[in-house]
């Protein structure tokens, strides 16, 4: 039986375990956290990456997580409405299929079908790799040693797994452009099930609601010529460079900029995506935003996730040879990744537009109902599932 050690349980991880189980190899998941990661803001699931969770039988738990925004309004810098829309305008989802979960209940969907069939190690990550041709060495940081057959790392944007065998993680990223700072914080403005964003040029804030008597996501997004790095390790640069970044006065900023220097779940981090010339290198492979990253801004970054997980297991169930199956499996997703990933675009333009002549374009579009979605639509449906054979 194939040994399949696999780094990070997140979203490719649990998903890319349920479809190697399915097929019969023996699979093992070491995550850094010290259990699956509840919480967090909703992501959506759209297009190709449904036909997935369905096949996954999740369907049904998920459609029960459901959160629904119903709209999102924009507003100016005083906290004038601008228009309203119904989120698929911007997304390119498809209203009455789409699903959109919070990030941890989609975590646990995934988790509970494999957490008694695969070993699941928590608290632990990987320390070394040494790939000897017939098999994967890998020393834990705990100090544990084990031989695998196959690595493969789903270990997210600032992947260990791809810098151990691939390189820097400079030489892949790609910089939109923006950092960010998300959090939460009482919904003391009346808000359920929508979101509201106010812009001025190269920075906006946004308040995102689920139930309106839950606390709200507050996002702080702002143009940066150059990646923050003296601030990534450091929480107290993060929150001062963030307030530097926001003294307006408009809207609710002064309470979002309050809310973010008083948080205890501050998430900062650049807005980029990962590009590379090969997902595979020997016995190790790449899967979601380790191996294609595409950015919160284009809305994808999980339903791609989720498609490139089916197909690396699908792929590796076919073919005998690991040489093969990493080859095809690139082969069949890599366009529809970077059609995802072109969508940050379309999110740069309608959420943080650089000029005020941008905004006056984007606010002129909103108002002459020219959104459609349809670019989103495309994407997020670009590739038709492939059937694989039946599960061992």
């Amino acid at each position: 039986m194939t040994t399949v050690l696999i780094s990070g349980a997140s979203i490719a991880g649990p998903a890319l375990a349920y479809w190697l189980d399915r097929y019969g190899f023996d699979v093992t998941v070491v995550e850094r956290s010290g259990a699956i990661r509840g919480g967090g803001y909703a992501i959506d699931i759209r297009g190709t990456a449904r036909d997935v969770v369905d096949r996954m039988g999740l369907l049904p738990r998920l459609r029960s997580a459901h959160v629904g925004t119903q709209k999102i309004s924009f507003v100016d810098p005083d906290g004038a409405p601008i228009a309203t829309l119904q989120p698929e305008s911007l997304t390119g989802g498809t209203e009455g299929l789409d699903l959109e979960v919070r990030r941890g209940d989609l975590a646990d969907a995934l988790y509970a079908p494999v957490k008694d069939r695969v070993e699941f190690r928590f608290g632990d990550s990987i320390a070394v790799l040494d790939d000897r041709g017939d098999r994967v060495d890998v020393v834990f940081e705990s100090g544990v040693r084990q031989s695998f057959d196959l690595v493969i790392g789903a270990d997210g944007l600032h992947s260990t797994t791809r810098r151990l065998v691939f390189g820097p993680e400079e030489q892949f990223h790609w910089y939109v452009g923006y950092t960010f700072a998300g959090f939460t914080l009482p919904n003391e403005f009346g808000l359920a099930h929508e979101g509201v964003v106010w812009n001025v040029p190269g920075r906006s804030a946004v308040l995102y609601a689920h139930e309106p008597d839950e606390p709200v996501h507050g996002f702080l997004n702002f143009r940066q010529q150059e990646p923050p790095y003296d601030a990534f390790r450091n929480p107290a640069a993060q929150r001062e460079l963030v307030s530097a970044r926001f003294p307006d006065e408009g809207w609710h900023v002064p309470r979002l900029v309050r809310a973010m220097r008083e948080a205890d779940d501050l998430f900062f981090d650049v807005v980029s995506q990962i590009h590379m010339p090969a997902w595979s290198r020997g016995r190790v492979a790449l899967v979601g935003d380790a191996a294609y990253a595409t950015s919160f801004l284009s809305g994808q970054g999980s339903s791609v996730a989720l498609v490139g997980a089916y197909v690396l297991a699908g792929e590796l169930a076919t073919y005998d040879g690991r040489t093969t199956a990493f080859t095809a499996y690139e082969q069949r997703i890599r366009g529809f990744v970077e059609q995802n990933q072109a969508l940050v675009e379309i999110g740069r333009s309608s959420l943080t537009p650089e000029t005020q002549e941008l905004i006056d374009a984007r606010n002129e579009a909103l108002n002459s109902e020219s959104m459609t979605g349809d670019q989103g639509r495309e994407a997020n449906t670009a590739l038709q599932l492939p059937e694989y054979g039946s599960a061992a």
